[in-house]
């Protein structure tokens, strides 16, 4: 646990756990090269909080557009999300959301540095 700690101490929860279950596979440098790669791909969940409270005032899908969730993005653009129901869902869900962009990116860094 304390390599996570070391490397991405912005961490919390579940991603915490998930993070540190992955470095505990790699060696030192293949631990800091991850970090590195990963804190720049990551999304913080308040981030995905705050464009999704956008959706409300401005342009609803923005937080479906940072995840790379692009259809969704153009249906909660066109739909005003979902009639705003899709975007009272996210604002719940907002860090799971996050968590499975993050979990995605994580994995693909790891299958990256592995190679």
């Amino acid at each position: 646990m304390s390599k996570v700690l070391n490397l991405l101490p912005e961490l919390q929860g579940e991603e915490m756990i998930y993070i540190n279950n992955l470095l505990d596979e790699l060696n030192d440098e293949q631990a800091v090269q991850f970090a590195n790669i990963y804190r720049s791909r990551r999304r913080d969940p308040q981030i995905i909080l705050l464009t999704t409270l956008l959706g409300f005032v401005i342009i609803a899908g923005v937080q479906r557009f940072l995840l790379n969730q692009i259809g969704m993005g153009l249906i909660y653009l066109f739909t005003g999300g979902l009639c705003l129901i899709g975007t009272i869902v996210d604002l719940i869900n907002y860090r799971k959301l996050s968590f499975e962009y993050n979990s995605q990116q994580a994995r693909e860094i790891l299958m990256m540095i592995r190679q």
